[in-house]
C-alpha cells in the first residue's frame, strides 16, 4: 500500500518519533511484518522503536486510513450531488477527525423526511431566509405572503412554524454550532442517574448510583460502565447533559443578531433545535465518547492484568499430581508427566467420611510413589482448602511442593473443542484437572487455550466493545508469547498460533507435520511444512526454539538470518559457536563493530551477544512456592486486624483483589496500597503477586472482605471518589508496561 506522507508526518508529531522511523514500521507492517518481529528484529530500520510504539504506529495509521476512506466517500456523494466547491472540499480535506467530517456532510447527507423538509415543499425557505437575517422587518405581513390553499399553508402563524423549522435544521447542520455544542457537554456535562420507580429491591448492586451525579469529563471507567449496565437492566435511567440554559444561551449567541421580530423568531428556532436535535444527538455522541473512553480504560486494566497473569512464573517440566477439589464428587485427580502428557486419573473422596478419607489417602501416596511426582497442584475452588489440609496431613516427601492454583476458567476449557481434541475419550472432570495441573507448569502455554475474557481478571469485560477487547487481549498474547519464546515440538497448537507470522492454519500444518515426522531437528527444516514460506519462516523463526538442535543456535532467539555473523564471530576467534555461548570471556573479546553491516547495526549485534550468553532465556520470574495461613479456610474465620498472607488475582482502576484463601477474594481499595498517594493500582501490585494484608472488615452477608496493604490500615479508611458524594480526581495513565504506554500514546492521537 502507498504511504501517505501527511498520515506519516502526523504520527510522527504525535508520538515524538521520527518519519523515517514512521516510514520504516509502516512499511514492514503493511509487508505483514508483527509487532514483536519489528521490534525484535529491525531495530536498525525502526531506530530501535519498541513493541508499544510500534504498535502505536500501526493503530494510527489504521485510524488515519479509515478516515481518508470515509472522506472519499463523502466527497464522491456530495460531487454526485453536484454541490462540491472547492471551499468545501478543501474543508473535507482538512477535516482531522470523524466528527468533524461527519458534520461537514450533515447538510448533505441524504436524510429522511423531515419537518423542514415538508416545510420547504411548502414553499417556505424564502421566507425562513428573509427572517434569519434579521432585519428590522414586519414578520407577520412576510409572513403573510406565504399563506397558499393550494399548499397548505393556512395562516401566517403556519407559515412561521414552517420558517423555524427550516431554521432549527440550519442551526442544526451548522458545523461551528455542533462543534461547540459538542465541547460543551464533553467539558460541562453531567452524569445524572436515578433508580426507576419499584426498582429499588431488585437493583440492590447498582444502590450506589440510586441518585447519583458527576462530571462527564471526570467520571472513571468503572462507574460509567456501572451506570450504563443498570441503565441496560432497567435499575438506573441515565442522562448526560450540560446545563440547558447555558447550552441556549451559547446557540443564541451564536445565531440571534438582534433585538427585533425577526430575531425573536430564530431565539425561537434555536430553542427548538436544541430541545428537539442537538440536544439529542450531542447526548449521544458524549455517550458513545464516554464510553468509548471508559472502554480504552477497562481494556488496558484488563491487558495489564492478562499480561501479568500469562508472565506469571512457571514452575517448569516437573511430574505433577493436579486436584480438582470437590465435597460429595469427590476430588479428579490426574498425574502429569513432565510434558504435561496425561498419565493416570482417578476419583478420591476425601472428604466424606472416614473409610474413604482413608482410601483417598491411600491412593495420594500410592501416586506420589509410582509416578515419581514432584508437586501437588490444587485448584482454588469449592473445597480447596480443606484438600490442601488433607494433602499437608499426609507427610509426603519435603521435596514434593503442594501449590494452589486460581483455575478461573478450567471449566471453560474443559468443555471447549481444544479439550475434547485433546482428550477425546475423557470426562469435563479429567480435562479440567489436566488444565489446573498445567497451569502450574507453564501458566502461559495453558492459558492461551481459553478465551482470555473467561480467565477471570478483567472487569466488565462483557460491556465493552468487544472487537476492541479482542484485538487488545490478542496483542498482549502474542507479545507475552513471543516474549517467552515456544518450543516447537511440544508446543500446542494454540501456543502455536500465537507465533509471529504463523496463525490457527500454519499451526496446525506444523503440528501435522510433527506427527507425521518426529520431532523437528532444525528450524531450517520448518520449511517443509506445507505452505510455510520464506515470509512465514522469516517472521516466525527467530520464536521458535528447537532443544538439543543440532545448531546451538537454534535453541536461542537469535534469527536465523544472523546466524552467519555469529559463526564469523567465533571464527575469526578460532572457536566453535557453542564455545561462544559457553565461555563468557570468549564474548568479552568480540568487537561488535567489525560486524557492523548496512543492515545489521550495534543494536541487532548486542541482542545477539545478549542472546549468547543466555540462549533462549526465558523472561519470566522463578517460581516461588506459596501457602495460605492454616485454620483460616472460610468467611467466618475472619476477624478485623489479622494479619494475612495472598495473592493478588484481579485488579481494577479501584483496588486489587486478593485471594486469602477462604473462597472469596478481598478487595484492598487504592487508596489501602501503599502508605503513599496510588493514582493507578498497576504501579503497585501485580497479578499472581504475593501480598501482605490486614483485615479491615468482614461483611458476611454481603459477602465483602476489605483489606489493606499499609504499614498502618488503622490510620485511613476507603474514601469514596467523585460525584456528588466527593471530587474525584481522574485516574492518571501509567507508563510502566506495554497496556499502558500504548493507551498514553493513543491519548496523544484522539
Amino acid at each position: 500500500m502507498e504511504l501517505n506522507v501527511d498520515h506519516l508526518i502526523k504520527i510522527a508529531t504525535e508520538l515524538s518519533i521520527t518519519i523515517k522511523q514512521v516510514e520504516a514500521t509502516a512499511t514492514l507492517l503493511d509487508e505483514g511484518a508483527t509487532v514483536p518481529f519489528i521490534s525484535r528484529y529491525r531495530k536498525e530500520a525502526t531506530g530501535s522503536l519498541d513493541e508499544v510504539q510500534v504498535a502505536a504506529v500501526r493503530d494510527r495509521l489504521e485510524q488515519l486510513r479509515e478516515l481518508d476512506k470515509r472522506r472519499e466517500s463523502i466527497l464522491k456523494s456530495i460531487r454526485d450531488q453536484e454541490k462540491l466547491t472547492p471551499e468545501l472540499e478543501a474543508q473535507i480535506m482538512a477535516a482531522e477527525t470523524m466528527a468533524v467530517l461527519e458534520d461537514i456532510y450533515l447538510p448533505y447527507k441524504p436524510k429522511r423526511r423531515t419537518r423542514a423538509t415538508i416545510a420547504r415543499e411548502k414553499g417556505l425557505e424564502p421566507l425562513a431566509q428573509r427572517i434569519f437575517e434579521q432585519e428590522n422587518i414586519d414578520v407577520a405581513a412576510e409572513a403573510a405572503n406565504f399563506i397558499s390553499e393550494e399548499k397548505e399553508v393556512k395562516d401566517a402563524e403556519e407559515a412561521l412554524a414552517g420558517a423555524r423549522d427550516i431554521m432549527a435544521e440550519w442551526m442544526n447542520e451548522n458545523a461551528e454550532a455542533r462543534a461547540t455544542m459538542r465541547q460543551l457537554f464533553e467539558k460541562k456535562g453531567t452524569f445524572k442517574s436515578r433508580v426507576m420507580m419499584g426498582k429499588e429491591e431488585e437493583g440492590q448492586k447498582f444502590k450506589d448510583y440510586f441518585e447519583w451525579e458527576e462530571p462527564i469529563e471526570k467520571a472513571p471507567s468503572h462507574r460509567i460502565l456501572a451506570m450504563r449496565r443498570g441503565e441496560t437492566e432497567m435499575v438506573l435511567l441515565l442522562s448526560a447533559q450540560p446545563d440547558e440554559e447555558e447550552a441556549l444561551d451559547k446557540l443564541e449567541r451564536m445565531f440571534v443578531k438582534g433585538n427585533n421580530a425577526a430575531s425573536e423568531q430564530v431565539k425561537l428556532a434555536a430553542k427548538d433545535c436544541y430541545k428537539r436535535m442537538l440536544k439529542l444527538s450531542m447526548e449521544t455522541e458524549v455517550r458513545l465518547s464516554s464510553k468509548k473512553r471508559a472502554d480504552e480504560e477497562a481494556i488496558r486494566v484488563f491487558a495489564d492484568n492478562l499480561r501479568q497473569l500469562l508472565l506469571s512464573s512457571p514452575l517448569g517440566q516437573k511430574t505433577v499430581l493436579a486436584l480438582d477439589p470437590g465435597f460429595r464428587t469427590g476430588v479428579k485427580s490426574v498425574v502429569l508427566d513432565k510434558q504435561g502428557k496425561l498419565l493416570h486419573n482417578e476419583t478420591i473422596y476425601p472428604h466424606t467420611g472416614q473409610h474413604k478419607e482413608s482410601e483417598a489417602a491411600q491412593a495420594v501416596r500410592y501416586m506420589v510413589t509410582r509416578f515419581e511426582v514432584e508437586a501437588v497442584a490444587i485448584g482454588n475452588g469449592t473445597a480447596s482448602r480443606e484438600t490442601e489440609a488433607f494433602v499437608k496431613s499426609l507427610k509426603l516427601p519435603a521435596s514434593v511442593q503442594v501449590v494452589m492454583v486460581n483455575e478461573s476458567g478450567a471449566s471453560i476449557y474443559s468443555a471447549s473443542d481444544v479439550a475434547r481434541e485433546e482428550f477425546p475419550d475423557q470426562d469435563v472432570t479429567v480435562r479440567g484437572a489436566v488444565s489446573i495441573g498445567r497451569r502450574l507448569m507453564d501458566p502461559l502455554a495453558e492459558l492461551v487455550k481459553i478465551d482470555p475474557k473467561s480467565i477471570g481478571v478483567g472487569q466488565y469485560q462483557h460491556d465493552v466493545d468487544q472487537t476492541a477487547l479482542k484485538h487488545s487481549l490478542d496483542d498482549v498474547v502474542m507479545s507475552c508469547v513471543n516474549a517467552v519464546g515456544v518450543e516447537v515440538n511440544t508446543a500446542s497448537k494454540q501456543l502455536l498460533t500465537y507465533v509471529s507470522g504463523l496463525g490457527p492454519s500454519l499451526a496446525q500444518n506444523i503440528v501435522e507435520y510433527r506427527n507425521q515426522n518426529g520431532p523437528f531437528r532444525t528450524r531450517t527444516e520448518l520449511k517443509k511444512v506445507p505452505r510455510l514460506g520464506d515470509k512465514a519462516f522469516e517472521q516466525a523463526a527467530g520464536f521458535l526454539r528447537i532443544r538439543d538442535a543440532k545448531n546451538p543456535l537454534d535453541a536461542s532467539a537469535v534469527h536465523p538470518e544472523s546466524y552467519p555473523i555469529v559463526e564469523q564471530m567465533a571464527k575469526d576467534l578460532g572457536v566453535t559457536v557453542q564455545d561462544l555461548m559457553q565461555k563468557e570471556e570468549l564474548r568479552k573479546q568480540i568487537n561488535l563493530k567489525n560486524y557492523v553491516t548496512d543492515t545489521v547495526g550495534l543494536p541487532t549485534l548486542q541482542d545477539i551477544l545478549s542472546e549468547l550468553a543466555k540462549p533462549g532465556r526465558d523472561p519470566r520470574q522463578t517460581f516461588e512456592a506459596f501457602s495460605f495461613t492454616e485454620g483460616v479456610n472460610e468467611m467466618k474465620d475472619l476477624r478485623e486486624g489479622m494479619k494475612l498472607p495472598g495473592l493478588v488475582t484481579n485488579i481494577t482502576a479501584f483496588g486489587a483483589f486478593v485471594d486469602i484463601g477462604v473462597h472469596q477474594d478481598g478487595l484492598v481499595h487504592v487508596s489501602h496500597l501503599s502508605d503513599r498517594f496510588v493514582s493507578n493500582p498497576h504501579d503497585v501490585v501485580k497479578v499472581g503477586q504475593k501480598v501482605d494484608v490486614t483485615v479491615l472488615e468482614v461483611d458476611v452477608p454481603r459477602k465483602r472482605i476489605s483489606l489493606s496493604m499499609k504499614g498502618d490500615p488503622a490510620a485511613a479508611r476507603p474514601a469514596g471518589g467523585g460525584g456528588k458524594k466527593g471530587g474525584a480526581k481522574r485516574e492518571e495513565e501509567p507508563a510502566n508496561d506495554f497496556a499502558a504506554k500504548l493507551a498514553m500514546l493513543k491519548g496523544k492521537f484522539k
